[in-house]
């Protein structure tokens, strides 16, 4: 079974929990350094992923992005300054939308087709399910934004874990006319207990034997997403004097990313988040898309 892998292209200093703690100075990019090893190790698997970018990156390193896109990486969408959808209204969400799909235009490779988008912190839930007629609208056909599970910041606990066609009224709801498909990260499912295992500070904290076990029993019926960040990879990502609970969450097991990343890759199937959702689950036409032919 073919899994999808994720990359949330950003910089060091993007994640909500470090941006309280910033000052206008201490914000060098280290993209470019942090990406290189997630590039050779993709290479070196011979595996193709998806790139969920931040539209400052492309902004600011577009040859960056380039490379990725030359190399057979899917790019999609992460928002334009990585702000959660609870910081945002609907218009300005529109209006970052319009931006990235002129900046892509601009930029990168003609024909390219942005499908997939995955919120900032995982901010899709009954709050912001304004975005998805937005995404809907602007020809997106896959979301990664809905985590199925209440964490300390975001989820939405009642969500399927099983890709399905979210709706447009409560995120944590099957439509089965929905346009838009959600494929949420890898949460495992046991005895009515919730466990995260899709990327993150959760793939960083669980020991590798256990993630590897829990992954597995995704696959006995689906197809699951693992994420990870860039910075999550860099030896050189600067420390931040952040709160306990942030420090943890943030920097805990940096060190031990690229090693796990390297052994999933090994151990289990990868593409692109499209090349699964077309090619396991299916984009087919919802019932409002074939009466509209």
């Amino acid at each position: 079974m073919e899994n999808a892998l994720s990359i949330d292209l950003e910089d060091w200093y993007h994640p909500l929990l470090v941006q309280p703690f910033l000052r206008g100075n201490e914000q060098e990019s280290r993209v470019v350094e942090a990406t290189q090893p997630l590039l050779a190790l993709l290479k070196q698997h011979q595996v193709r992923a998806t790139f969920f970018c931040v539209g400052e990156i492309l902004e600011r390193h577009p040859r960056l992005v380039q490379d990725i896109q030359e190399q057979g990486h899917e790019i999609a969408f992460h928002g334009m300054s990585h702000r959660p959808l609870w910081n945002l209204t609907p218009g300005e969400f529109e209006a970052e939308v319009e931006d990235f799909l002129e900046l892509t235009r601009r930029v990168l490779a003609r024909g390219l087709t942005v499908r997939g988008f995955r919120a900032p912190t995982f901010s899709l839930d009954p709050r912001t399910t304004w975005a998805l007629p937005i995404l809907a609208r602007h020809g997106f056909s896959y979301d990664s934004s809905v985590f199925p599970m209440r964490g300390p910041l975001y989820g939405v606990p009642a969500a399927p874990v099983s890709p399905y066609r979210i709706s447009e009224e409560n995120p944590g709801e099957i439509d089965e006319e929905s346009p838009v498909l959600e494929f949420p990260p890898a949460v495992v499912e046991i005895q009515g207990i919730r466990i995260p295992a899709g990327g993150g500070v959760y793939l960083r904290l669980l020991p590798l034997p256990i993630l590897v076990k829990l992954l597995e029993l995704i696959n006995r019926d689906r197809p699951f997403v693992v994420y990870v960040h860039p910075w999550e990879t860099d030896p050189g990502t600067p420390r931040m004097r952040l709160e306990p609970f942030a420090r943890f969450a943030t920097y805990y097991g940096l060190g031990s990313t690229l090693s796990k990343l390297d052994r999933l890759l090994s151990t289990f199937r990868f593409t692109t988040m499209h090349e699964v959702v077309e090619g396991w689950v299916g984009l087919r036409p919802s019932a409002t898309q074939e009466a509209e032919c």
